[in-house]
């Protein structure tokens, strides 16, 4: 988007951009659930550049989406899905310690091939549903005396866990789901003594409030469409859209006339 045709129509796909934003900035704090609705109602409702503008100009990256420009040549199209986050980069962070305390890894960050985390009396949380990986393999090396943590995977990434517990464990549910072409492989591995280790596979609550989102979306096209007198399933207009409602009403008061006569 633009203050320099803000009078210019916006497309779907600005508004989805808009609304990308939007869900980032709850997932990340920046907007309580109210906001975030109120918000998200005035980027659907948008028509114009200038209408969207706003909605985010207060956000990181929220700058809006620019106006449309011609392109007389084809730039390549940026590395998206797993291949964009098994990057070979420095890692954010290769170790943690938790000591009667605590700790976490989540968010935007970078796996090494190897993260090493000890918790004593305490416990810790890695989360990778965000983060970029400095490998197509990666070891979480846990070791949890008399504590415990957890490790958070996204849906598509292969996970094996080789953990040793005495008088605890560590969690084997996550195994044998096969990983999606270019995911990583996630080792867990380490020593539960009195502790344990978890692994999970969750979606990120950007994701969960997208799914929610087009949910939503979905029952209001349908309301509208019944408002319409359009068939849900076809999208073809009925012949009498009241004729359900008739016949509901007049079977609710036959029921009701049959229960008097028989008490």
């Amino acid at each position: 988007m633009t203050d320099d045709a803000p009078e210019l129509r916006a497309s779907d796909a600005d508004r989805e951009r808009v609304a990308e934003v939007l869900r980032d900035a709850l997932a990340e704090g920046r907007l309580d659930m109210t906001e975030f609705e109120e918000r998200l109602d005035a980027t659907y409702r948008a028509r114009t550049y200038g209408e969207l503008a706003p909605i985010t100009r207060d956000l990181p990256d929220g700058t809006a989406p620019m106006a449309p420009k011609v392109s007389m040549t084809k730039d390549p199209a940026r590395a998206g899905g797993w291949a964009g986050r098994v990057t070979g980069a420095e890692p954010s962070s290769t170790w943690a310690v938790a000591v009667m305390s605590g700790f976490q890894r989540k968010g935007r960050w970078t796996v090494p091939r190897r993260f090493n985390s000890f918790a004593f009396w305490g416990g810790g949380d890695i989360d990778l549903r965000e983060a970029d990986f400095a490998s197509g393999e990666v070891v979480i090396n846990c070791v949890a005396i008399m504590g415990g943590m957890n490790v958070i995977v996204p849906p598509g990434v292969e996970v094996v866990v080789r953990g040793i517990g005495i008088m605890g464990g560590f969690d084997h549910r996550e195994e044998g789901v096969p990983g999606d072409p270019g995911a990583p492989r996630v080792v867990v591995t380490g020593f539960a003594f009195w502790g344990g280790v978890g692994v999970e596979r969750k979606l990120t609550r950007a994701e969960k409030l997208r799914i929610k989102e087009e949910r939503r979306q979905e029952k209001l096209e349908r309301r509208q469409s019944e408002r319409e007198g359009l068939d849900p399933g076809t999208g073809r207009r009925e012949l009498d859209p009241s004729r359900h409602t008739l016949h509901d009403l007049y079977g609710d008061r036959r029921d009701r006339e049959r229960r008097r006569r028989d008490s």
